[in-house]
């Protein structure tokens, strides 16, 4: 097989989810309701990057318009990934590491451009989730230089306790309707921060739980009624059976297989080349594919929502490489089986190489949309879940 990084849950972890679930009961009711709703929409990538700070007049122009047609089209729902030097005094275009007190020096020009983003949204209709993609400590996609580590260092501990505090506060006019908090983007251990190929493994449930238990105290203290959302375990692969007693949700991935979500995507593969050329169904890499392996892949996300345990696709969609009509006949299959078991999703972009609006992909017929390249058939699958 070929070399991957941090996406090999992908490959792995509906075998290890299960294990995972299986080895520890959940007493809770057995029931085929999801106990939170079924929110459907998109990311929404604004500050994202770690340098974006603020909002220009077209930025605001442009994300007001998006959130219109997102709501006119039908959908409900924008998950907001955070890079958390955005808000920081600290600059990181300066290229000097981080240090542990900048981790904690808020600049209150991007804070107030994430509190409008938030307030853009909600006046549309629009459910927002909250996300640190990088928090102090820790972010999936390496390449950069923390100071501490969050599993590992009560410091990085506290200073993720520290943003979800403030967080808490400044937006505490917002409904649990309007605003829910995901804790942090697809969390697992890594060895070396630095390389974002280094391979990763699951946090021991026992950390993730004090770390879950940590923010939940901060954020309960000023919002009782706000929802908690804890990413999977093992990049977002693994139900978290260690938090199942506590009022958090969990979110899992819509990315399995990564041979057809992430075909050819530079993050994920060492050289691009060798990449396998996705089918669905069918055989890739000598394994055979059908909506029978995302039925297993599922199946102990399936299990939490029916045990009580609210469950969300915070992340899902397919990379602009793959074949436009492999990713419509896999993404139908997905969509169908997270629509039947009450399972809400996020495509990973509204606009760019995941997304509903100039992908750039080279085998769709677009349509001219307010000047936009529009995926009309990737809309209509959408709307038709």
């Amino acid at each position: 097989m070929k070399s991957i990084n941090r996406r090999d849950f992908i490959y792995t972890g509906s075998v290890l989810a299960a294990s995972v679930i299986g080895s520890r009961a959940i007493a809770s009711p057995n029931t085929n309701h999801n106990v939170i709703p079924r929110w459907r929409g998109f990311n929404i990538l604004e500050f994202f990057r770690p340098e974006q700070y603020h909002l220009t007049p077209e930025n605001k122009k442009m994300i007001t318009q998006d959130f219109q047609w997102i709501s006119d089209w039908g959908f409900d729902f924008v998950r907001i990934p955070i890079s958390y030097p955005c808000y920081l005094q600290y600059d990181i275009k300066s290229g000097i590491p981080i240090r542990k007190d900048e981790t904690i020096k808020f600049r209150e020009e991007a804070v107030s451009a994430i509190e409008w983003l938030v307030e853009k949204a909600v006046s549309f209709g629009l459910h927002v989730s909250l996300t640190l993609h990088r928090a102090p400590g820790f972010c999936i996609n390496a390449g950069f230089h923390e100071p501490f580590n969050l599993w590992k260092d009560s410091e990085a501990q506290e200073a993720f306790y520290y943003h979800w505090e403030m967080w808490s506060k400044r937006l505490k006019r917002f409904s649990g309707k309007q605003l829910s908090f995901d804790l942090v983007n697809e969390p697992c251990f890594k060895e070396d921060m630095n390389d974002q190929f280094s391979p990763n493994k699951p946090i021991p449930g026992a950390i993730y739980r004090q770390v879950a238990k940590g923010c939940l105290a901060v954020i309960k203290k000023h919002n009782p009624d706000r929802l908690v959302i804890a990413d999977g375990n093992h990049v977002g692969a693994l139900v978290i059976p260690e938090l199942v007693d506590l009022p958090i949700a969990q979110s899992c991935r819509g990315y399995y297989p990564h041979y057809v979500s992430h075909y050819r995507a530079s993050w994920v593969w060492k050289n691009p080349d060798d990449a396998p050329m996705p089918v669905w169904p069918g055989k890739i890499d000598g394994q055979d594919f059908s909506r029978k392996s995302l039925e297993d892949a599922y199946k102990p996300w399936v299990e939490l929502v029916k045990s009580g345990v609210g469950v969300h696709c915070g992340e899902c969609g397919c990379y602009n490489e793959t074949p436009h009509a492999v990713f419509l006949s896999w993404f139908n299959d997905q969509l169908d089986i997270l629509t039947g078991h009450g399972i809400g999703w996020g495509l990973w972009n509204f606009r760019g190489t995941f997304g509903l609006l100039d992908s750039g992909r080279k085998d769709v017929k677009y349509e001219n949309f307010h000047g936009h390249q529009l995926d009309k058939k990737l809309l209509d699958l959408l709307q038709k879940y």
